[in-house]
């Protein structure tokens, strides 16, 4: 499973990517703000899409109560993520040579697939729930308290994935860099799977 192997060890270490490009992006855009602001999540941590962005958004997120954006070390998960990234990416890249020489079946490609296609989901899921309690965790003593028609307090939970306008806030939840990379590690591994599949087949 020589080509199996490869490809394997290959959609492995570009999940490497993660380390440099930003996870995802979230955009704010208003009419006071030409350019909008933005922030890129990183695995290790979060920044502005600009050198003030960040600040900027605390600015604003103050006066309806929102908490700051925390820093790497107020958030565990930017602790741990680089950890099982960098473990998904030696495992993986052990069972592609492993493969390459035949001391285990194709079947250990789909494995790691699996094993990562849980990780992500339960990434995005914790990512959610970052993303409930940071719109909807306010301070009651906010300067402006805006409210829904039947009195309830409004929240501001950015969307998981796509756009929403928040006051006159357009907001846009994206993908970037990084989560493309994971995509398509990902899916050449499922391409390994099938190719070791054939290989086996062959030698058979």
């Amino acid at each position: 499973m020589k080509k199996a192997g490869i490809i394997m060890i290959i959609g492995s270490l570009l999940l490497l990517g993660l380390f440099k490009f930003p996870l995802w992006n979230i955009m704010l855009g208003a009419p006071q703000y030409p350019d909008p602001l933005g922030m890129n999540i990183y695995i290790q941590g979060i920044e502005g899409n600009e050198e003030f962005d960040i600040q900027n958004i605390d600015g604003l997120n103050h006066y309806i109560g929102m908490k700051t954006i925390p820093k790497a070390e107020e958030m565990w998960e930017f602790d741990v993520f680089p950890k099982v990234i960098g473990f998904m990416v030696v495992l993986g890249v052990i069972i592609g040579v492993l493969g390459f020489i035949g001391k285990v079946s194709y079947k250990w490609f789909l494995g790691w697939f699996v094993l990562m296609s849980v990780l992500g989901a339960l990434g995005m899921y914790d990512f959610n729930l970052w993303l409930i309690d940071y719109g909807t965790d306010l301070d009651p003593k906010a300067i402006m308290a805006y409210t829904h028609p039947d009195g309830t307090p409004m929240t501001y939970k950015p969307p998981l994935i796509g756009y929403q306008k928040m006051l006159n806030f357009d907001v846009d939840s994206w993908p970037a860099t990084g989560a493309y990379m994971i995509f398509v590690g990902m899916l050449l591994t499922v391409v390994a799977f099938f190719v070791g599949k054939k290989e086996s087949k062959q030698v058979a």
